[in-house]
């Protein structure tokens, strides 16, 4: 990059990384992550709505076993709504602070890069609102070249140890024998593009799921992304949805001693953000409660409350419905053909499931479960009615 770079009123010094933020923008961090909905309820006083969701694809060049969409997954393209009207809605959000691209495969088609994903990129970034785009990064490093420069996030999978594991986890559901050397170049390409636009100067977060298969050995794959200079390693357990529905779940105990073994064990100097955790603040279990008192204790070390049905819908770009949560069976909520995002999701918020699990603890800067945790471990607990134990 030559001279200043100049976008709409935002530079970049010449001498920046190509793909750093503007001058001037707040660095995400462990004190700041504008996808957490606790901001909003500490701000406002209740959840509002701050962060949009846009399905912008549903094609893949992936069948992950443990995929939360696997099941709507298609082998042709639907026409999109017009973007005008994307950006009318989005305009029309009073509070809107991050927007996330996923898929599918957001990257897969030249087409989506350049007629979806670059223009909704280049608003958020004109908007001031931080972007986040979810993606395997198994192809050409020149598409995520391109969209680098207006991206805030890079959020990639990563629940691999060797390209064996890739091969096992990332094509189990493509239903056609898939060769292993084949894989292996994808495998090496997703490292490679990782660590490419790590050294750009592009925020890259790396996801790992806790399941079945990696529990085990989650800190190897916690030194791999180290290597891929990943700024943020996110851990979840996974919960039995889509594919993932018929897969063998751990036990808490296996999922606390997964937790633990990585915080022995990583990097201090990398951001660990922990999501959708069965444990909280006010477990009864002194081992989980311990385990919680750690992770806020640890420094460069968080557990986001989940975005979804709190402070983020999903809106689908071809139907135009919007979902106010990925973790529950629950239908449209609406359509931005029709209504306002602000609306729709006010609308959910006075709904009976939102009000079951609505529950804040500021002692803990806890949300409490989502409904998937709520309907797996506490089916019969209150959480409204519980308070973080000394």
């Amino acid at each position: 990059m030559t001279g200043v770079f100049d976008m709409q009123g935002f530079t970049i010094p010449a001498s920046a990384a190509p793909f750093a933020p503007p001058a001037g923008w707040r660095a995400l961090s462990p004190e700041y992550d504008p996808w957490d909905p606790i901001r909003s309820l500490q701000q406002y006083g209740r959840h509002e709505l701050t962060s949009v969701e846009l399905t912008v694809t549903h094609l893949c060049n992936m069948r992950c076993e443990h995929c939360a969409v696997g099941d709507s997954l298609t082998m042709t393209e639907a026409p999109h709504i017009p973007l005008d009207l994307l950006f009318r809605r989005l305009d029309e959000v009073e509070h809107l602070e991050t927007i996330s691209l996923t898929g599918g495969e957001p990257t897969l088609r030249e087409e989506t890069v350049r007629n979806i994903l670059l223009p909704i990129l280049k608003y958020a970034r004109a908007r001031g609102v931080r972007s986040q785009l979810n993606s395997n990064v198994t192809l050409d490093y020149e598409r995520y070249e391109r969209i680098a420069p207006f991206l805030d996030v890079m959020h990639i999978s990563f629940n691999y140890t060797e390209a064996e594991d890739f091969h096992r986890v990332g094509f189990a559901r493509s239903g056609n024998k898939i060769r292993y050397e084949a894989v292996e170049k994808l495998y090496e390409r997703m490292m490679d593009n990782a660590r490419k636009l790590s050294e750009g100067g592009l925020f890259v977060s790396a996801e790992s799921m806790i399941n079945f298969r990696t529990h085990g050995k989650i800190a190897l794959i916690h030194r791999l992304i180290d290597e891929m200079g990943c700024k943020r390693h996110e851990v979840h357990p996974m919960y039995p949805s889509s594919f993932a529905s018929d897969l063998p779940v751990i036990s808490r105990d296996q999922m606390r001693e997964a937790v633990t073994s990585l915080l022995n064990e990583r990097n201090p100097d990398i951001w660990m953000l922990f999501g959708t955790l069965p444990f909280f603040a006010c477990s009864e279990n002194p081992e989980e409660h311990r385990l919680v008192k750690r992770l806020a204790a640890e420094t460069n070390v968080t557990v986001r409350n989940d975005p979804d049905g709190r402070n983020r819908v999903n809106v689908n770009i071809f139907s135009g419905d919007v979902y106010v949560t990925d973790f529950a069976a629950i239908p449209s909520f609406g359509n931005v053909k029709d209504e306002k995002l602000d609306d729709v999701f006010a609308r959910w918020r006075e709904h009976p499931m939102q009000q079951a699990v609505n529950c804040h603890c500021p002692g803990a800067g806890c949300c409490g479960p989502n409904l998937l945790v709520s309907d797996m471990y506490y089916r019969d607990t209150d959480f409204r009615n519980r308070r973080a134990l000394p």
